[in-house]
């Protein structure tokens, strides 16, 4: 009996079999990997038994529970809720396939064509491959199995060496130019509900202009096969004309096939000379390396995902609250370079006399100081849903409406102002009670558009807000004195639910050639 742990609220999906212990961590080569900061490296041990699994947390810094009861052993059944750390998953049961029907003899088509049926599971599928096309040629049938399950072998851990898609690919390529006397190969994945070319090379590794027959494409993926031409340009049945123009003798084409059964692109290879013909056990091979090639794929692509979304995390979890947090590094675009224009509220607040506070300081002191300040200024931003943009010396700047816009975010931007002066209000007291220094601060809030995106490298990105409404809230703040929370008229129009107000003299701003009105909140 196999299980599987499904995500609650998470995109996290674990297929479970009795195949020994499971190790269950934060760190990327788990058999489990769960990219959580609240997962230790490793976490568990989980293991399959008759009813269910039985967990062990190894002394993890947060704990496993079961249907919110800590536990450090426990049996778990289905529909039971398994936490690791802070991450959920309910466990359920998956009834064993029913064995797959014999496949079919190679059914001959027309123009010396071969269609065969993939295997749909693994067991048995390499043991049962053919042999290499040369130099199995004069083997007796025992050193054709020994040379044929020892190339797949070394195959195979060959491709789990590529550190990504595209170097996957190139692999497999090569391997292809190793095992079978072709003159080109092509590689195909499916992207959305297209098949895109991704490789196209001849056997002297340059890269080649040329299509891929789709008549050949569509009926391997459509119908789930491997597909032998060995008479290519005569072969009416994939459009026999195109195939002529490209001067192809023979063709091998198979589906990737990925788990549940999905067709994740197809490998392509084919030759020009009449005497280099493709057989009957270059199709069984072709087979067998097109499956290990589709898990391997399978493989790069969750470990590319896992690297994205460990990266994602890492750069926008210090800005952003945990669920805006969670959303952007499950976006398939979120690590992209570049942004957009959108309308945001920026919220700039300083600490007035900083440089005189700092020299009556000592270090330790002063960074004390500062860290529960910027502690409790950031927990009013996430507290009413803003974006941590950045620490600037002993400055804090906020916005609301990017990435994600709410029709609200001034008077979020104008809730937070107004709590971070209260949350000061306490901390000062307390600090006064402790005989250490108090400080005050000036909250600038501007409303307007702004670039918001994603500015660094692939390495490292910062999220950010760029432009003249950031300017205009940043100077703001620099014309508000200590306990004064100062809006643009932009604010103030935004504001479905205003604070009382004062208006001030229009203020002079650096870079504006006009003076710009302005309204104290009155607290």
């Amino acid at each position: 009996m196999t299980y599987r742990l499904v995500g609650i609220e998470n995109n996290y999906r674990f297929e479970l079999a009795p195949t020994g212990t499971l190790v269950c961590g934060r760190a990327v080569t788990s058999d489990l990997a769960i990219i959580d900061p609240t997962v230790s490296r490793h976490h568990a041990d989980v293991s399959v038994g008759e009813g269910g699994i039985t967990v062990h947390d190894v002394g993890s810094s947060n704990g496993t529970f079961v249907n919110g009861v800590k536990v450090e052993r426990a049996f778990v059944a289905p529909g039971d809720t398994l936490t690791i750390g802070k991450v959920s998953f309910a466990l359920e049961e998956v009834a064993d396939a029913p064995a797959p029907p014999p496949a079919p003899a190679a059914a001959p088509m027309p123009g010396g064509t071969i269609v065969r049926q993939i295997p749909r599971t693994p067991a048995g599928g390499l043991e049962e491959s053919g042999n290499l096309h040369a130099a199995m040629a004069a083997a007796d049938p025992a050193e054709k199995d020994r040379k044929k399950l020892a190339i797949l072998l070394e195959v195979s851990k060959g491709l789990t060496r590529a550190v990504d898609t595209d170097a996957l690919l190139t692999k497999v390529a090569d391997y292809v130019f190793q095992i079978l006397e072709a003159d080109r190969c092509a590689i195909l994945l499916l992207e959305g509900e297209h098949m895109v070319q991704k490789v196209a090379r001849d056997k002297r590794s340059a890269t080649v202009a040329y299509q891929v027959p789709q008549s050949i494409v569509r009926t391997v993926v459509d119908e789930k096969v491997a597909v032998l031409s060995d008479d290519a340009g005569e072969d009416t049945r994939f459009g026999g004309q195109s195939i002529l123009m490209q001067q192809v003798r023979s063709a091998l084409c198979a589906p990737l096939i990925g788990s549940e059964d999905k067709v994740l692109g197809v490998l392509y290879v084919d030759n020009f000379n009449v005497l280099k013909r493709f057989g009957e056990a270059d199709l069984d091979f072709l087979i067998a390396f097109a499956g290990i090639v589709a898990v391997a794929v399978e493989n790069a692509r969750f470990a590319e995902r896992i690297r994205r979304e460990a990266l994602t995390r890492s750069n926008f979890e210090r800005f952003f609250t945990p669920q805006l947090a969670a959303r952007i590094a499950n976006s398939e675009e979120a690590i992209r370079l570049g942004g957009e224009k959108r309308p945001v509220a920026v919220l700039f607040s300083d600490i007035r006399g900083f440089t005189a506070l700092s020299e009556t300081m000592n270090p330790d002191a002063m960074a004390r100081l500062l860290t529960e300040y910027f502690t409790e200024m950031v927990d009013c931003v996430f507290r009413h849903g803003g974006t941590l943009d950045k620490f600037i010396g002993d400055a804090v700047m906020a916005q609301w409406g990017a990435p994600i816009r709410e029709p609200d975010d001034a008077d979020r931007a104008m809730a937070a102002a107004l709590d971070m002066m209260e949350q000061l209000d306490l901390l000062n007291a307390r600090w006064r009670a402790e005989g250490r220094p108090e400080v005050q601060i000036g909250i600038g809030i501007n409303f307007g558009e702004a670039f918001a995106g994603n500015i660094g490298s692939e390495r490292r990105l910062e999220y950010t807000v760029i432009g003249d409404t950031v300017n205009v809230a940043s100077r703001l703040c620099s014309k508000a004195k200590g306990g004064e929370i100062i809006i643009s008229e932009e604010v103030r129009k935004e504001l479905a639910n205003p604070p009382a107000l004062e208006a001030l003299e229009p203020l002079e701003l650096k870079n504006k050639s006009q003076p710009v009105p302005a309204f104290r909140v009155r607290r």
